[in-house]
């Protein structure tokens, strides 16, 4: 391949995920395709900044507009190439609602999350508890499916 090949620039993927509170509750999405709840959020698309495709995402996701506010924490995933930017964000507008990709979209108290929620978006929401000034940055190394097993045991 050339050094100019999109490929061999494109080394790793940028996420985005939203924490929204309402009072103490945070917001959780439950995913058709997987059966797992997490934060609503995606992948950037070509040519899209972060916080258009955050906004994107949760619009998508849930059918709530959001602004927003600060970053919470930088997560590291190798083993998808991937970089996940995590930010604490509050509606501005819209209507929560089931999507294509979600079958429902609820408010939920942290200590009391359904336990089909992604550990990893479990740990990006305690980030966001601890509401500090500076970012976390963090490595979530799991797959998806050592998740799973991880839960099968518990």
């Amino acid at each position: 391949m050339s050094s100019n090949s999109p490929v061999e620039l494109a080394l790793f993927r940028v996420g985005v995920n939203a924490v929204i509170f309402d009072g103490s509750r945070v917001l959780l999405s439950l995913r058709r395709d997987i059966g797992w709840w997490n934060l609503p959020g995606g992948g950037l698309e070509p040519g899209e900044t972060v916080d258009e495709a955050l906004r994107r995402e949760v619009r998508e996701e849930t059918g709530l507009e959001v602004e927003l506010e600060r970053l919470v924490g930088v997560y590291s995933k190798p083993q998808k190439n991937e970089v996940v930017l995590v930010f604490r964000c509050r509606v501005t507008g819209g209507q929560l609602s089931a999507t294509e990709e979600m079958a429902e979209s609820r408010y939920f108290m942290p200590n009391e999350l359904p336990r089909n929620t992604l550990p990893k978006h479990r740990q990006r929401i305690e980030d966001a508890l601890l509401d500090r000034l500076d970012a976390i940055i963090r490595t979530q190394a799991t797959s998806t499916e050592e998740d799973q097993r991880l839960l099968d045991v518990e």
